[in-house]
């Protein structure tokens, strides 16, 4: 971890200086995020943030653990403290305000209602996290009630937004049924595939709240092997993402597939083979 550190803030040019420093400056802007007119780079990383928040909460536990309770000699003595506690709730909503906050910007930037429904999504999200951690410390029966409520709702609205918004598919009246209209890949079974893929790893973290028996299996071990699935939910999702991001960019006329160059390649074959 310390290596990393050094590296990414690294002033000399040696490693990727200029990505490094893009990368500072996108992370900046996320942390700033209603200061600062929102790009692709800026909100593209903190999505990728959003799917990282059992990795942020395991490095909390690591710092606790090996600055603190390893000198003490304790065991499990991190859960029983309010500031571990405490800092468990907002590391976890944080990818999730800094995307809430880039929609606001949009929304007053841009006028686009899309942008609020969006800002909606990730503030139900946050909800939803905040009874879902307040269940794991706090165990009650109203509580269980709302976390399964809240998480049904967000993960409907999250997959369909996945689908329908972000990767532009399910469109009745387009030219490829249920997909839409310009498509980078040939294999059109691919998009069909991808969807019921990123529904299956959607739904897959309700087995967290459902608690669904998974046999020889801790409740650690679980959150993780779903904490892996959702780093592959989210791959999947950025290829879709961009491309989606690229055919619009190409119909609104702020990207060519193809640049035409001014040359009569054909017309110069033709006066040579003469």
């Amino acid at each position: 971890m310390q290596a990393l550190l050094v590296i990414t803030f690294c002033p000399f040019n040696i490693i990727y200086r200029s990505s490094r420093l893009f990368l500072i400056r996108c992370v900046f802007r996320c942390i700033c995020a209603p200061l600062y007119k929102v790009t692709l780079p800026d909100f593209f990383l903190a999505d990728q943030m959003t799917s990282q928040v059992e990795a942020i909460r395991s490095l909390e536990y690591y710092i606790c653990y090996y600055t603190w309770i390893k000198s003490s000699h304790g065991h499990n003595m991190c859960e029983s403290h309010n500031i571990y506690n405490i800092f468990y709730f907002i590391l976890a909503i944080i990818p999730y305000w800094f995307r809430f906050f880039q929609c606001v910007r949009r929304l007053c930037e841009e006028k686009d209602q899309a942008q609020a429904l969006n800002g909606l999504r990730y503030f139900l999200t946050i909800l939803a996290l905040v009874i879902k951690t307040a269940y794991g410390l706090r165990k009650g029966s109203t509580l269980e009630v709302l976390v399964i409520l809240s998480s049904l709702i967000t993960t409907f609205f999250n997959t369909y937004w996945d689908i329908v918004v972000d990767w532009g598919l399910l469109r009745r009246k387009s030219k490829n049924k249920f997909l839409r209209d310009k498509l980078i890949l040939h294999h059109k079974s691919v998009y069909f595939i991808a969807m019921v893929l990123d529904v299956l790893l959607r739904f897959a973290w309700l087995q967290l709240v459902l608690k669904f028996n998974v046999h020889s299996l801790q409740g650690s071990t679980v959150s993780s092997i779903f904490a892996c699935l959702e780093v592959i939910r989210r791959g999947m999702w950025n290829f879709f993402r961009l491309e989606n991001e690229h055919l619009n960019n190409v119909g609104k006329y702020r990207a060519f597939k193809s640049v035409p160059l001014p040359f009569a390649y054909h017309e110069e074959d033709e006066h040579k083979e003469e």
